[in-house]
């Protein structure tokens, strides 16, 4: 991914003429696969200047596929007038320093921390040996197996890194799941007991941090029957996933 940044110097009298070109210009970059997203910012200190984001899959699909492209020709034809204003125009590559600042919580601190995560976790595998669906799947089951997945889920929805440093990651994660020939009835009844499970603990129950909850149940069970099937993928190379909020922040009241 490439970062490609326009600065603009653009006088009081066309501010609003050169927002509403972006505002139609934009439906080409809605349409371009090249385009990841873009973001046309305007300086508070100054109005004058503008700042354009877009990021793009990589400065080749900006350059030969963009711009070679079938959608280049409509956004262009919305901004021509305003490239003699261009002050700047660079691709930007990402460095390591990223992150997330303290504004909103992360998952894991709404849902209340590890002892939120064990809470969950050790209830649900108490009621998982009780359910004559899902007893066999985990009839083998380590004694530390729920703070294992603890462990994971804390990890997964922003909490400390221990399941990638103390258990082996993602890899290791899919590979606990070769070979058992989970079914999609044991899914299914996986999540509804996780759900219920989660009223019964009294994880916070606000529509937003459900809407992820399950999101991510739907995701790494659907990515369990996979692993436990008759033609598994490879095994992941890639980090820990992890969640966020996504369009819906935490609802404060």
């Amino acid at each position: 991914m490439i970062v490609e940044y326009i600065r603009y110097r653009i006088d009081d009298a066309r501010r609003e003429a050169f927002e509403q070109a972006y505002q139609r210009a934009a439906n080409a970059l809605q349409q371009a696969e090249q385009c990841v997203d873009y973001e046309l910012t305007r300086c508070t200190e100054d109005p004058q200047d503008y700042i354009l984001r877009i990021r793009w899959t990589s400065a080749e699909d900006h350059l030969q596929g963009f711009r070679k492209g079938q959608h280049f020709a409509a956004f262009f034809a919305q901004i021509r007038s305003y490239v003699q204003d261009i002050e700047e125009m660079r691709h930007y590559e990402a460095t390591p320093v990223a992150g997330r600042g303290g504004s909103t919580p992360t998952l894991y601190e709404w849902a209340g921390g590890q002892p939120a995560m064990e809470r969950l976790f050790t209830r649900f595998y108490q009621r998982v040996d009780e359910d004559p669906l899902l007893a066999p799947v985990f009839a083998d089951k380590e004694p530390d197996h729920a703070l294992r997945v603890a462990a994971w889920l804390g990890e997964v929805f922003g909490g400390p890194t221990r399941y990638s440093t103390e258990r082996g990651g993602h890899r290791h994660m899919a590979a606990r799941h070769l070979g058992r020939g989970i079914t999609e009835q044991q899914r299914r009844r996986w999540v509804a007991l996780l759900l219920d499970t989660a009223d019964e603990v009294e994880l916070p129950a606000d529509p937003e941090f459900r809407a992820v909850l399950a999101y991510y149940l739907e995701w790494g069970t659907r990515m369990a029957l996979l692993y436990s099937g008759p033609t598994p993928p490879p095994l992941p190379e890639t980090p820990m996933p992890r969640w966020d909020w996504g369009i819906t922040p935490p609802y404060r009241g």
